[in-house]
């Protein structure tokens, strides 16, 4: 069997531009389409309807028409109807569990501190109005997606949600993800996918309805259209192609971080998967399980981990526990298994990551069906800066403050001497005129 796909690297023999190349995501690639989504973005801002279903006649089906592209009633209550009741089940048990995580994420509605005598802030929470949600299906059906972002909208009270989710060459759209769509009060799917459904949605046209927010993984060319469309409409968290670190000391069963290194590895070509350790018995042993493990997938995901590993995967060997941290804390990984013999305490020593799991009964694949917790996080290395999606990425938040009469005495000077120091002379006069007109009423 080959070894290149989940080769072994020591870290402390990599060159600079070595260790650059093993951190770089293929979402980072994306300037060939950068163009490519320019072009689409431009013809639906220019044809609306028209530019539209131009390109869903070529990218998602055949018979796209401007009246076909939403789903109807009667599709939803096909979709109830032909499910597996075990499918059924399975996706209640998650939406509840996703629900009750994101209920209790929920901010109070407002809230006021007093700062100093008669001095208040705080902030008023407000969900955002309309939000767009894209779910892929390009390399297979994903309901969970949906329920990730449909399930926090839901819970934030966001009025207007709008979905586009690619359908098949038949114009369907994956059932499952219909029923979680409705279970979690999602009635507006249109079938759309990739660049004109991001534009679509950005945009606005005649048939569908312009957003104050997208949000939802895609591909590297939707990681462009959201690159362009960020100065029209927020685009949320970057989410691109699935990303993985399994942290491995020498208590690590090897068949574990086998298995949970290809969890990530079979999302697609473009996935980066790595296991890290400072064990070079556990690398070792890995590398033949993985072997072992790619023979039990189908040809088609066997193929996908192939490439995933061969472009953007490795087992890395460190010389400490302590140097597999510091590459996680650089690296800054979507998904982070700490499959360690005391993951607690490393858990305050992760300081960029996306989703932290702790130990041998927590894969990454449970957290992304069951556990509740969100499984749309963010990528490239934006970890460092952004956070799992949650209520919070439908919310917003408008700062409060009130001053009492004694507030207004203890603060006018302080205003006054900086508004004078920043030559805002309007801003200082303000409260020069107050303190007349108050002593007039009194």
């Amino acid at each position: 069997m080959s070894r290149t796909l989940t080769r072994i690297l020591k870290l402390s023999q990599l060159t600079p531009a070595e260790l650059d190349k093993l951190k770089r995501r293929s979402e980072l690639d994306i300037d060939q389409a950068l163009a490519i989504a320019q072009e689409v973005i431009n013809k639906i801002k220019e044809n609306g309807d028209g530019g539209v279903i131009e390109y869903a006649r070529k990218f998602d089906y055949a018979g796209a028409t401007a009246e076909n592209i939403k789903v109807t009633e009667a599709e939803f209550a096909e979709a109830w109807e032909i499910i597996d009741p075990d499918i059924k089940q399975a996706v209640e048990h998650a939406f509840k569990n996703i629900q009750s995580v994101h209920q209790k994420q929920m901010p109070p509605e407002m809230h006021l501190a007093e700062i100093e005598p008669g001095v208040f802030a705080g902030e008023k929470i407000t969900p955002i109005s309309k939000v767009g949600l894209y779910v892929p299906r390009g390399k297979g059906a994903f309901p969970s997606m949906m329920l990730m972002l449909a399930v926090p909208a839901s819970v934030a009270g966001v009025e207007k949600v709008v979905v586009c989710t690619p359908p098949d060459k038949n114009g369907k759209v994956e059932p499952v993800s219909l029923v979680a769509a409705q279970m979690a009060g999602v009635t507006e799917v249109y079938k759309l996918g990739g660049v004109q459904a991001l534009a679509a949605i950005a945009l606005g046209t005649e048939t569908i309805p312009k957003v104050d927010k997208l949000i939802g993984p895609c591909s590297i060319y939707g990681a462009a259209a959201k690159r362009i469309l960020s100065g029209i409409v927020d685009v949320g968290l970057p989410a691109g192609p699935s990303e993985s670190i399994v942290l491995a000391d020498e208590s690590t069963d090897p068949r574990l971080a086998a298995l949970d290194l290809l969890i990530e590895a079979e999302h697609g070509s473009d996935s980066a998967a790595l296991l890290v350790t400072h064990s070079e018995k556990v690398a070792k042993e890995a590398q033949q399980w993985i072997d072992h493990y790619l023979q039990q997938l189908p040809q088609w995901r066997k193929d996908f981990c192939e490439q995933g590993l061969a472009a953007y995967g490795a087992i890395l060997l460190t010389d400490s526990l302590e140097a597999s941290i510091e590459f996680i804390n650089d690296y800054a990984p979507e998904h982070l298994e700490l499959l360690v013999s005391d993951p607690m305490s490393l858990v305050g020593k992760i300081k960029n990551a996306g989703e932290i799991l702790l130990g041998a009964y927590t894969p990454s694949s449970a957290a992304t069906y069951a556990i509740g917790v969100n499984a749309v996080l963010p990528t490239g290395g934006f970890a460092r800066s952004f956070s799992a999606v949650s209520v919070f990425d439908f919310l917003k938040r408008a700062t409060v403050a009130y001053l009492t009469q004694e507030g207004f005495e203890g603060v006018k000077k302080t205003v006054k001497t900086l508004a004078h120091y920043e030559d805002f002379p309007a801003h200082a006069l303000a409260i020069e005129e107050r303190e007349n007109i108050f002593k007039g009423l009194h």
